[in-house]
């Protein structure tokens, strides 16, 4: 049985429309329009309960998910939707002990949920230049309680001469022009690894993929997720009115090895192995072409004045 005690996270839940998403405190309380929601109440209660306001209005008292967190995440940037991290999560067969590469942290969600997944062997490494951005994506790693798998890194790996990482597993790109990293994650993936790219738009696909093709990269797809909700109730279910439409369009590849730098090898060393001539041979060259052109033409002189003799022989006979 989950019992709630002091610091216990708790997602106060009246609809759908109506949550609050609380670490439980004692001496906390909030006032909503359904009345005032005492932290002390619940504790001591078991998760799943109901908890009633001064307004005779009731809420469930539900242990939070990292959907909860991801959701009512604070935004410093546009993040990353549970719609799309789950298809990232399931395409890149992300799991535990996986090391994650993330090239532009926003305010965490995406970093939340992957190290929810890949912990508690597994790590994520994160990286942005923005550090105010960065201050709020870690109050909310840490909210979501996964600080301890999660790095960061206040780094701009586009001028970077040298890779900090290595042989990870999966790496998440979320930038404006991703295009202008790949070369620098293809160094720190291992081979097949996979590669996520958030686009917002389908400019940014085309060249994104360009890019892609030119680093050796296969298995490229690119994907948008839209959600639809129901409302189901007896004798009229329907669409929802309200949903989360298009987000973003995601990206995904595998690093793999074409083998242009080896075809480009090959070539080098038959370029080497060429025997190579010295100033002595091409004199010697040029000098038996010449006398082979000299010898040449002499030949043709000589059989033309013999045909000339052979004519003024039969002439005079």
């Amino acid at each position: 049985m989950a019992i709630i005690k002091n610091n216990s996270p708790v997602l106060f839940f009246y609809n759908d429309s109506k949550k609050w998403l609380a670490k439980i405190s004692k001496k906390e309380s909030f006032h909503t329009h359904i009345g005032v929601l005492k932290h002390a109440d619940a504790i001591g209660k078991e998760y799943g309960s109901r908890l009633m306001t001064n307004k005779d209005k009731y809420v469930y008292l539900l242990e939070p998910t990292m959907y909860d967190y991801v959701m009512k995440i604070k935004h410093g940037t546009q993040i990353v939707y549970p719609k799309d991290i789950g298809y990232i999560v399931a395409r890149a067969g992300i799991g535990d002990g996986q090391k994650i590469l993330e090239i532009g942290t926003g305010s965490g969600s995406l970093t939340s949920f992957v190290a929810n997944i890949v912990k508690p062997r597994g790590h994520v490494y994160t990286f942005d230049v923005d550090e105010n951005f960065m201050k709020i994506a870690e109050k909310n790693i840490k909210k979501a309680g996964v600080s301890k798998y999660v790095t960061q890194h206040n780094m701009d790996l586009k001028t970077a001469k040298k890779m900090p990482l290595e042989d990870m597993d999966v790496a998440f790109i979320d930038l404006g022009d991703p295009w202008t990293v790949i070369p620098q994650v293809r160094q720190m993936l291992k081979g097949s690894g996979c590669l996520f790219a958030i686009c917002p738009t389908m400019n940014q696909l085309e060249k994104l993929t360009i890019a892609l093709v030119e680093n050796e990269f296969t298995d490229i797809e690119s994907t948008e997720h839209i959600i639809r909700t129901i409302e189901a109730r007896e004798g009229k279910t329907r669409h929802s009115f309200q949903g989360i439409g298009h987000t973003t369009y995601l990206c995904f590849a595998r690093k793999a090895f074409f083998g242009r730098e080896a075809r480009k090898a090959a070539e080098k060393l038959k370029l080497s192995e060429a025997p190579s001539e010295t100033p002595l041979k091409i004199a010697k060259k040029t000098a038996f072409k010449t006398d082979s052109r000299a010898s040449a033409k002499d030949t043709s002189t000589k059989t033309a004045s013999s045909k000339t003799a052979k004519k003024a022989t039969k002439k005079s006979v």
